[in-house]
């Protein structure tokens, strides 16, 4: 052969061994980056917690049900360079993601956004039990006394309950649980002082505030939601005449840790701010977190002659004008006596 044509065969092969080389190349790529990666399921979802490495991530993937190899993804995420950049969170993905797409979405930080939600007719206490215990919120109130925290989302009042909104708070991980504190405040505040503005005239409170107490009150005394507005006017109807309120989570608030879970005849008899058997008018402060609900049935009670109201034991209430009335009530519904 020829020296010419041997040449000519040389670079003929190194061209094709090159091309099938760039070919391998293209396949591999393909394959650690673009082949949609096995699923268990349709659907999977994962944590990840703050300062993973990238191993870790794929392990936490893996028992999720993603079927990755770690040390590829180690590679991939080195090739895309996104080993460091891979944020905390929680990701739902759907089957077809390939690795690539993974690393992208875990480098965008496409999380799922967390949900708390905060029931009607805790109290504040619960509601800081409840913040703490999430694991995605940044805890900067955890050393702050209650008051701190008040001053730190700009209220003005001295004592928390019943100045935050009971409701689904929707937040990114890392957010700062003052952010949520925050919100609550600032939600809360703005029902009031918009329910307020469209209450029912010649109501016996001075300020809004006083309404926020009546309706911590509903709040705890409500068992069925349709009868918030009767309770309201009984209590209202009570506040009118002078009468003492006579509820019992309004005494049980103000025992505090002493409550053991029964209510009896001494400690209705033990004076204090909260016992409302021993003291007229409204408690100093609420007695629970309100909602919606609550706070407009506190401003627009309905037009009743009742002022007793007694539990079925079914979760609805016979309401009763007359105290005769309400014995006779008390003996059918309840047959019993507090010790």
């Amino acid at each position: 052969m020829k020296k010419g044509n041997r040449a000519r065969l040389w670079i003929s092969f190194v061209l094709i061994a090159g091309m099938a080389l760039f070919a391998a190349g293209l396949i591999g790529r393909w394959y650690l980056f673009e082949r949609p990666l096995p699923f268990k399921s349709d659907r999977v979802e994962f944590r990840v917690p703050p300062g993973s490495s990238v191993r870790s991530i794929a392990q936490a993937a893996q028992a999720a049900g993603i079927e990755l190899n770690a040390d590829a993804m180690v590679a991939a995420a080195r090739l895309a360079g996104s080993t460091q950049s891979l944020r905390a969170g929680r990701y739902s993905v759907e089957r077809g993601i390939t690795l690539s797409g993974l690393l992208a979405k875990l480098q965008a930080g496409d999380v799922v956004r967390e949900r708390l939600t905060v029931v009607e007719g805790i109290a504040f206490r619960e509601m800081r039990a409840l913040l703490s215990a999430q694991t995605e919120l940044r805890q900067e109130s955890a050393r702050m006394s209650a008051e701190e925290l008040l001053k730190t989302v700009g209220a003005g009042e001295t004592h928390p309950e019943g100045l935050f909104a009971p409701e689904t708070y929707v937040y990114d991980p890392g957010t700062s649980d003052l952010d949520i504190y925050r919100q609550a405040y600032r939600a809360q505040m703005k029902l009031l002082q918009d329910t307020w503005a469209g209450r029912q005239p010649d109501l016996p409170y001075t300020s809004p505030y006083e309404a926020l107490i009546m309706a911590s009150i509903i709040e705890k005394e409500t068992g069925q939601a349709s009868e918030r507005a009767m309770i309201a006017g009984v209590f209202v109807n009570r506040l009118r005449l002078g009468m003492l309120l006579q509820t019992d989570p309004s005494v049980i608030y103000g025992m505090g840790a002493a409550f053991d879970g029964n209510l009896r005849k001494r400690d209705l008899l033990a004076d204090g701010p909260y016992n409302s058997y021993t003291r007229a008018g409204l408690p100093p402060t609420p007695i629970a977190l309100p909602g919606r609900a609550s706070i407009e049935a506190a401003l627009r009670p309905a037009n009743t002659s009742a002022l007793y109201f007694v539990s079925r034991g079914d979760g609805t209430s016979h309401f009763s004008a007359t105290l005769a009335e309400h014995n006779r009530a008390v003996d059918a519904y309840q047959r019993c006596c507090r010790r």
